[in-house]
């Protein structure tokens, strides 16, 4: 790990579980550099601050989130409606499965951060808006190749069912109750105007 960009994504790896678990917060410093194994001095050759070092998680988060959805709503050997409901479930497993590895940063931080840090505000802002994109645009190709109502306004819905998956895991964490999730999957089906056959 000579290069320094291998050591500032070691330590973006090695910090993101912390802050998974923690929040931003409540995880300290010195928690982040024991996590990455790395002393202070390192740590801010690559991050001026703890806020900058936030911004560059999420940044990193969202990319990598966004190549995955890419890669899942782009296969078009499958029609868009099967690759729009294949999202809504890999999100649904993913949060019921406990591991902290599968849980949305976006839900962890967005209320946490967003009035503790403009950078880092605008990096949920940015995240997000792209995922809502890339929701609208398959939600176009489903009515282009007809697994979808052609009266279905794609960037109004793209944002309600974003808006709607993101406060039911919300609610899912502060209940505790991962069936919350079961609701937003019918509302889902609901709005695209998919029935359970599908």
């Amino acid at each position: 790990m000579n290069a320094p960009n291998d050591m500032r994504q070691h330590i973006l790896n090695a910090a993101k579980p912390v802050i998974l678990g923690k929040g931003f917060s409540a995880a300290g410093l010195n928690e982040i550099l024991a996590s990455a194994g790395v002393p202070k001095g390192s740590f801010y050759h690559y991050f001026k601050s703890k806020e900058a070092f936030g911004e560059a998680l999420l940044d990193e988060y969202f990319r990598e989130y966004i190549h995955a959805l890419d890669g899942l709503l782009g296969d078009v050997s499958r029609p868009a409606a099967q690759r729009l409901l294949a999202y809504w479930q890999e999100w649904q497993s993913l949060q019921c499965s406990g591991a902290p590895e599968g849980q949305c940063l976006a839900v962890k931080l967005g209320g946490e951060v967003s009035d503790l840090s403009e950078a880092m505000r605008s990096a949920l802002q940015k995240g997000t808006r792209g995922i809502i994109a890339r929701i609208s645009v398959c939600i176009a190709e489903g009515q282009q190749d007809g697994s979808l109502a052609a009266d279905i306004n794609a960037p109004q819905t793209a944002q309600a069912l974003y808006e709607m998956w993101l406060g039911a895991t919300l609610l899912a964490k502060m209940w505790r109750q991962p069936e919350v999730l079961n609701s937003a999957m019918a509302s889902t089906r609901q709005l695209l105007g998919l029935n359970k056959a599908q």
